[in-house]
């Protein structure tokens, strides 16, 4: 009985303390007011011990939008570690003799995001294809007397995960992926409304290539004012696109970016152009490996199964820690989705998405984290079915600090003024570290705020959703909690 009336009555004190404390006192004087008004809010700050310096609906599940790339990326760099590297093989089918390759060249996917990217961490194509064309001479290979085949079958399952949005999975952002990709599997076209109201829009394709692909143009040129809807429909089951929505009259002509669904026919069209460019003889032409396991060319015909290369080398991408950067500070999409599909490759044999979620759990649980009353569906968290509360968000931000990776974790996550928090200026924001997210109705920041040493004295969760007024109504209240939390 005494131990019971101990327990309570620090609880009693904790709850009486919290209730004092500026910062709490300055959150519910914030949350149902202004932009928040309507808003669902949830709240934690804890201390470098863990207590709690200020909470509101805490433990309510909301969509966490992008701040889901920080269990991706601090969980795949804690499962696999900072200097690791995802590799491409090269492999064949058939013999070799005098310097030629009677046979097929494979190009073997191992689910490296980096391939043909623009991003400054990757290798530019002619570099990377240089590299693969050096593999090639030390395996004695000087000609190919067959197909360039892109093999992105190792990583089993659907490009996408079935609850991103359909006018998503068109876009760049939402780019699924198999084992083998080509510009992060992005496909760039510049647009321009055309002479008047009513008419279609203009439409052209710039890079990469995709010549197998039939691109039809249903976009609309809009009335002045109307903005811009346009969406590129893509499906993997077909070589056919439609441009559809409007592109207003007198907006400045853009370059979009669509989805290609034929990230592994794309890479190894253009190393099959580079071969060819640069004097090697190349008897065949190119093609890929279907999902259905067999080999399908340009004419999408299926043809024979695909076949067991023998591997003769391979290539690496840039350190694990230093994708996971760009992923936190771009906030890319198709990395964190990679970050996941090597998780779940690697724990279960499959990239299957319910063999992911089922690793990334196992992980979480690995570092002392419980996963019930959360629910994680994709890396990215362009799913509206992540829930999470700022609870556990919090728990698992301190979690991360005890990784041997956390480092290379706190390494990858932005300041104010940087990535895509450029925007955001705060008094002392060079102490801050977070990952942003935002969709329609949502917005979100988690990380951390460090002292003069750099470790971190506060770790803090901050997310609305179903927010009515832009993101850019909402997020001066936040960052005024988080200037506040600066100044203490």
């Amino acid at each position: 009985m005494k131990r019971l009336i101990l327990l309570l009555a620090g609880i009693a004190a904790q709850a009486l303390a919290l209730a004092q404390s500026p910062a709490q006192s300055y959150v519910d004087k914030m949350a149902g007011q202004g932009p928040l008004e309507g808003t669902l809010l949830g709240v934690m700050v804890r201390d470098a011990r863990g207590n709690t310096v200020a909470a509101y609906n805490e433990d309510l599940r909301l969509t966490p939008a992008s701040n889901t790339k920080l269990v991706t990326t601090g969980c795949a760099l804690h499962a696999f570690g900072a200097d690791y590297r995802f590799k491409t093989g090269l492999g064949y089918v058939g013999r070799v003799a005098d310097g030629t390759l009677e046979g097929d060249l494979y190009i073997l996917g191992g689910g490296d995001p980096t391939l043909g990217s623009q991003d400054s961490i990757a290798y530019r194509p002619d570099a990377l294809f240089w590299k693969w064309k050096t593999v090639l001479r030390a395996a004695g290979i000087e000609r190919i007397h067959g197909r360039i085949i892109g093999d992105g079958s190792p990583l089993e399952g659907l490009l996408e995960h079935p609850s991103w949005g359909f006018d998503d999975m068109g876009t760049y952002y939402g780019a699924g992926m198999n084992g083998l990709c080509f510009y992060e599997n992005a496909i760039d076209y510049d647009v321009a409304a055309g002479r008047q109201a009513g008419s279609p829009v203009q439409f052209v394709q710039t890079y990469p290539d995709t010549p197998w692909m039939q691109t039809y143009n249903f976009g609309v040129t809009g009335p002045e004012g109307s903005g811009n809807s346009l969406y590129l429909y893509t499906t993997d089951l077909a070589p056919y696109a439609q441009l559809r929505g409007t592109f207003a009259l007198g907006r400045r002509p853009k370059t979009e970016h669509f989805a290609n669904k034929y990230g592994d026919l794309t890479c190894a069209y253009y190393f099959w152009k580079n071969l060819k460019e640069t004097g090697w003889e190349v008897t065949g032409d190119y093609a890929r490996v279907s999902r259905s396991g067999r080999i399908t060319g340009p004419d999408f015909v299926p043809m024979e199964p695909a076949g067991k290369p023998v591997e003769i080398g391979f290539t690496e991408s840039p350190r694990l820690a230093d994708i996971a950067r760009e992923t936190n500070w771009r906030s890319d999409n198709f990395y964190a989705e990679a970050f996941l599909r090597a998780m779940g490759e690697s724990a279960t044999g499959s990239a299957c998405y319910d063999s992911c979620h089922v690793a990334i759990l196992d992980v979480l649980e690995g570092i002392g984290l419980s996963t019930a009353g959360i629910q994680l569906a994709d890396g990215s968290g362009l799913s509206r079915m992540n829930y999470i509360s700022t609870h556990w968000m919090t728990d698992y931000l301190m979690a991360m600090q005890k990784s041997p990776a956390f480092g290379a974790f706190l390494g990858s996550l932005p300041a104010p003024g940087e990535g895509t928090l450029n925007m955001i200026r705060l008094p002392r924001g060079e102490r801050v570290r977070m990952k942003s997210g935002s969709m329609d109705g949502v917005l979100c920041y988690s990380g951390y705020i460090l002292d003069r040493a750099g470790k971190p004295v506060y770790t803090f969760s901050l997310l609305t959703n179903n927010a009515l007024v832009p993101a850019r109504e909402v997020r001066p209240a936040l960052m005024g909690f988080l200037e506040f939390l600066l100044s203490l």
